[in-house]
C-alpha cells in the first residue's frame, strides 16, 4: 500500500508540474513564430565580413594574416601573370601568360623579357641544376602543351617534352636527382583526367605518380624531397604524398589534408621549414600550411575587399630570406598586373643542385 501511495504522490506532483509549465509552453509556442516572422521580414543582410566578391571563409578568418605591399607594377593593363621563381642571380622570373613571355625583374625593379614563345603560353618555371630555366607551357583552348628549356640569358630554347606527347604541363619542380615532377592540366571538376608525372633525370621516361586529378595545377616538394604536394584547380583539393621513391607512393602515404572553399587553388611553393604556400586565384590571397597540411596563416593582397588583384596565381619565396613575392592580375578591374611583397614564416628553398 505504501508503494502505491508513493507512486500516486509522484504522479500527482508530475501533473502539477506540467500544469504549472503549460502557460510558459503555450507562450513560447506563440512567441516563436512571431520572432521567426520578424527575422524573415528583415531578411538577410550583408555583414562586413561577407561583403565583396571573395570574402574569407568563416573557418579561415581566425588565421594569422598579413597584408602584402605593392612591389612592382608590371603592366597598367591586366595580363595574367604566373610561375614565379628566383634564379641564381637573385632575379625574380615569372610568366606573362597573356603575352607568351617569360619576364625578369631585378632586385632594383628593372623589368626585361627573358624569352618569348611562339604558340604556347608559359605557366610554370623551374631552375635546373645547370642554370637553365625549364618552362611549362600550354594552350588551354587547343588542349596542347609542352616543356621547354632556355639558358639563363634567354638563348638556346629547346624542347624537352614536345606538344605531340599529349600533356598540358602547368607547373614543375626538380628533385635532388635531377628529375622533375610536372602537373598535367587536364579535366574538369567531374572529369579527373589530369595528374602529376615524373620525368627521369635522363629524360627517357615519364611516369604517372598521382593520376586522376581535376586540372592538376601547383606542385612542389618538401625540403628533404620526401613529400610531394599538389593542388587541383577544378577539384579544390590539396594533396600531400609521402614518397617511397621518385615514382612510388609510400604505404598509407597519400592524403588530402585540405579542401579549399571557393575558387581556386593554383601554384604553390615550400619554405625551408617545410611550410607550403598556395596561391588562390580568384580570391587575392595565399594560404600557408604547416608540413602536415594544417592552415597556419594567410597573405592578403591589397584591394581584394573591393574586388581588385584577385587573380593571385603564383608566388616565390627568396632563398636566404623570408621575403615572399606574389604575382597577380586585376584583369579588367583597372589596377593592372602587379607583384606584391610580404614577410612569411621562413626563407625560400634554393634551387636543387
Amino acid at each position: 500500500m505504501r508503494k502505491k501511495s508513493v507512486l500516486q504522490g509522484f504522479r500527482t506532483a508530475g501533473q502539477g508540474l506540467i500544469k504549472g509549465l503549460m502557460p510558459a509552453i503555450c507562450l513560447a509556442t506563440l512567441v516563436a513564430p512571431i520572432q521567426a516572422s520578424a527575422a524573415e521580414a528583415e531578411g538577410l543582410v550583408y555583414q562586413a565580413d561577407i561583403r565583396g566578391p571573395a570574402p574569407i571563409p568563416a573557418s579561415e578568418r581566425g588565421l594569422q594574416a598579413v597584408v602584402a605591399e605593392p612591389w612592382l607594377r608590371v603592366s597598367d593593363e591586366g595580363p595574367v601573370l604566373e610561375g614565379a621563381i628566383f634564379d641564381d642571380n637573385g632575379d625574380l622570373l615569372f610568366c606573362d601568360v597573356s603575352g607568351r613571355r617569360v619576364l625578369r625583374a631585378t632586385p632594383d625593379k628593372q623589368l626585361s623579357t627573358l624569352v618569348t614563345l611562339d604558340h604556347l603560353s608559359p605557366g610554370g618555371l623551374a631552375l635546373h641544376a645547370d642554370g637553365r630555366v625549364f618552362i611549362a607551357a600550354l594552350n588551354v583552348p587547343a588542349h596542347r602543351g609542352a616543356i621547354f628549356a632556355v639558358n639563363a640569358d634567354g638563348s638556346g630554347l629547346e624542347t624537352i617534352i614536345p606538344p605531340d606527347a599529349g600533356y598540358m604541363p602547368n607547373d614543375l619542380v626538380f628533385d635532388a636527382k635531377g628529375g622533375f615532377y610536372f602537373s598535367d592540366f587536364k579535366g574538369t571538376s567531374t572529369q579527373p583526367e589530369g595528374g602529376i608525372y615524373y620525368v627521369s633525370p635522363d629524360g627517357a621516361s615519364i611516369e604517372p605518380v598521382l593520376p586522376n586529378l581535376s586540372k592538376a595545377n601547383g606542385v612542389t616538394l618538401s625540403p628533404d624531397g620526401k613529400t610531394l604536394w599538389a593542388t587541383e584547380l577544378s577539384g579544390g583539393r590539396l594533396h600531400r604524398v609521402q614518397l617511397a621513391d621518385a615514382t612510388t607512393i609510400a604505404p598509407i602515404g597519400s592524403a588530402i589534408p585540405y579542401h579549399f572553399i571557393g575558387w581556386k587553388p593554383d601554384s604553390m611553393r615550400a619554405d625551408s621549414d617545410g611550410n607550403v604556400y598556395v596561391a588562390i586565384s580568384g580570391q587575392g590571397r595565399i594560404l600557408a600550411f604547416n608540413p602536415n597540411g594544417i592552415p597556419i596563416g594567410q597573405i592578403l593582397l591589397p584591394g581584394r575587399g573591393e574586388g581588385h588583384n584577385l587573380k593571385s596565381t603564383s608566388l616565390a619565396i627568396s632563398p636566404g630570406s623570408n621575403d615572399l613575392y606574389s604575382v597577380s592580375s586585376d584583369e579588367d578591374g583597372g589596377e593592372g598586373a602587379n607583384i606584391f611583397h610580404a614577410k612569411v614564416f621562413a626563407s625560400g628553398l634554393p634551387a636543387v643542385r
